[in-house]
């Protein structure tokens, strides 16, 4: 009887029972290396699972010994069910923040090609989201990554050949006693959990529960989900994990699988197990503590004579401040935010919070007091560029108010370091990387191209008309329409902004906005109008449509390329391909916009529209006047035989259409402005 007595009572030993040729279940209450598969820097410590340690840019993984079953040829549906529950803690390290999380996963190999930090140790950058991965995983995850749309840095997610969850939630759970209040857990503190993941009919079922309390009745997610095309008739399951800058100890406690009996996790322990969270140290003990305790009474003393130079000091220090305090701050100063308030809401501008390089500085993603989110431009150097950009943009931006343009939700100037500026988020980043960055199935298409062009048309045509000033924006681009979470277009980045009264000309000569979309005339003579502004729309109708960017080594222009198209008769061709591959489109509209963008780029200023007009072509409410009884197409054509549109881009000898080396000799060499004038930002 001593050896049955001894089994039934050592329950960390490993408990499988085959019920039929594709029944499994198994208790692990602790692990040794005959029960898992160990790969990279997972290890076994004290009969306790331990997916990453201490070091940063790791990788752990643990999987079941062997495969086992998820299909069956016997039942409707064929997927097997499955429920499983573990015990876990996520523990910090000392002198680190704690990330990322870990996974339960299922994986049809042992092979899988993954990546650290943000990725979890489940895939890598180019595999994440490919339907031939065959990966099912439930996350746990401490780090917010927009680029995976999570809905914050402690949730609980369903991951489907890819880290960009089908459903996630905060992590906590409903207790029995109240239903109706959500209690939060905090995942990185070292606390044990317990989870159980229920499959069963298509259903999924994800609980979670401090360890030792009862399964809640009410899952933290549930969801419909067809895993048919996912599982293999066989597959591995385990755990993965991985650290970046970001660190923290991932461990499994204890681990029950069956695939036929919902109540198998019952048998795992779950009281008396160790603790994790880490130890507060001891003030009293503490070397500062001490000291402080033996000089307290000269300290003391000294107290109020050291505070009343701080005060004298601090007083001295504010007035030097406002008396440095030039006109423009005093008159902005409601949109004026603190150093402290932006540093604390960009965790000290960490490069972990880094969403963009420009030109001339960073942007970062921030969280200010109160929850909104906002991104942060730091200007690297407060030279004579830097605060040109910066007080265009507070002049401008700071009192413009549409739905069309970025909003600026203040500023911050430090006399020694950054010029700062806050605006509001825009979730999807920018239209630049919605043309050129994304994958084809993400890409806009037609409709939302269209939309997206009357959204920036609205805000320039308000820029140029609806203020009390004519504000020239000057760098009309994709880099700089942002979209928000509905996928608004919006005009931002107002660092080449120069604003003027209605009906005078504007008095800059300096050459300046970004190549392939700046208008002949800025480059001959640096003056800058509104019909410089509906030149470079007109560029970002082309670019937008066509899916080619203006200039690109070794081809034609844009402008220039398109206008072979019309003059072939063959127009609609300028389409981007992936859009014509898709469909949905009607040719006689694309021509329509391709021939508003060729006027709106014409290279004798007066022949271009007004944004009045623009727009109303774009809305489908009006067209732009044809001159004369020619129709668009004839105009057009005839303008272009009699007039060398590109002819100052090609240099001597050239023949063809002018190309990006062309254009940029063409740019540096220009007679009338000096190499110091010339301000232009290349691809």
């Amino acid at each position: 009887m001593a050896k049955p007595l001894f089994f039934l009572s050592n329950l960390l030993t490993l408990t499988l029972i085959l019920r039929s040729t594709s029944a499994v279940e198994f208790i692990l209450n602790g692990f040794d290396h005959s029960d898992l598969n160990l790969y990279h820097d997972a290890t076994i410590q004290s009969r306790i699972l331990t997916l990453t340690n201490d070091s940063t840019f790791s990788i752990g993984r643990a999987l079941y010994k062997t495969k086992i079953p998820t299909k069956t040829v016997n039942s409707n549906p064929p997927i097997l069910p499955f429920y499983t529950s573990f015990l876990f803690s996520i523990s910090p390290y000392k002198h680190y923040r704690p990330g990322h999380g870990f996974v339960f996963l299922f994986a049809p190999s042992t092979n899988l090609d993954a990546a650290n930090a943000q990725n979890l140790g489940l895939f890598n950058f180019t595999g994440n989201g490919n339907p031939k991965n065959h990966v099912f995983g439930v996350e746990f995850d401490l780090f917010q990554n927009p680029e995976f749309k999570d809905p914050d840095a402690n949730h609980v997610g369903i991951d489907v050949n890819s880290l960009t969850s089908v459903e996630s939630q905060s992590a906590g759970y409903w207790p029995d006693e109240n239903p109706n209040s959500f209690v939060n857990l905090t995942l990185k503190t070292g606390v044990n959990y317990q989870a159980w993941i229920d499959y069963s009919d298509f259903r999924l079922n994800v609980t979670m529960a401090p360890a030792g309390l009862k399964k809640p009745q009410k899952p933290l997610i549930s969801t419909f989900l067809n895993l048919s095309d996912v599982f293999l008739d066989e597959m591995y399951l385990g755990f993965c994990s991985s650290t970046g800058k970001l660190v923290a100890s991932h461990r499994v406690l204890a681990w029950s699988f069956s695939n036929s009996n919902s109540s198998a996790y019952k048998s795992l322990i779950t009281s008396n197990l160790p603790s994790f969270i880490p130890a507060k140290e001891s003030v009293s003990r503490s070397p500062g503590f001490i000291a402080g305790f033996l000089v307290g009474s000269v300290v003391f003393m000294g107290f109020i004579f050291t505070m009343y130079l701080f005060w004298v000091r601090n007083q001295k220090k504010r007035g030097m401040e406002e008396e440095k305090m030039e006109e423009w701050e005093l008159q902005y100063w409601p949109h004026r935010i603190s150093y402290n308030e932006i540093s604390v809401a960009t965790n000290s501008f960490s490069e972990e919070n880094v969403i963009g390089i420009g030109g001339n500085g960073k942007v970062y993603k921030g969280v200010l007091i109160g929850g909104a989110d906002v991104a942060v431009k730091r200007i690297f150097n407060e030279n004579e560029d830097g605060m040109k950009e910066f007080l265009a943009e507070v002049s401008s931006l700071g009192r413009l108010k549409h739905r069309n343009l970025v909003g600026l939700r203040g500023w911050c100037k430090r006399e020694k370091g950054s010029l700062i500026l806050v605006y509001d988020f825009m979730e999807n980043g920018s239209l630049e990387k919605m043309i050129f960055e994304c994958e084809d199935e993400l890409i806009l298409r037609w409709e939302d191209r269209v939309r997206v062009l009357k959204d920036v048309g609205d805000g320039v045509l308000y820029l140029h008309e609806g203020w009390e000033r004519c504000v020239l924006h000057r760098d009309i681009k994709a880099g700089n329409v942002m979209l928000d979470k509905d996928m608004v277009g919006k005009l931002g980045d107002f660092g080449l902004a120069r604003m003027h009264r209605h009906g005078e000309a504007s008095s800059t000569t300096r050459v300046v906005g970004t190549v392939g979309y700046m208008a002949p005339e800025v480059i001959k003579s640096g003056k800058a109008s509104i019909k410089t502004d509906v030149f470079g729309f007109g560029v970002l109708i082309l670019e937008v449509i066509c899916g080619r960017r203006p200039v690109e080594e070794g081809k034609p222009l844009l402008i220039e390329w398109v206008w072979g198209l019309l003059e072939r008769d063959e127009l609609a061709l300028g389409l981007d391909p992936r859009l014509r591959a898709m469909g949905g489109f009607d040719k006689e509209e694309v021509e329509r916009v391709l021939h508003l963008g060729l006027l709106c780029t014409y290279p004798d200023p007066q022949t271009r529209p007004s944004m009045r007009q623009v727009v109303k072509v774009l809305e489908g409410t009006g067209e732009v006047e044809e001159p004369g009884s020619e129709g668009m197409d004839t105009y057009l054509l005839n303008k272009m035989k009699s007039v060398s549109l590109w002819s100052k881009y090609r240099t001597p000898g050239h023949k063809g259409h002018p190309t990006f080396e062309a254009l940029k000799q063409s740019l540096s060499s220009s007679a009338s402005i000096s190499d110091s004038d010339l301000i232009v930002e290349g691809r």
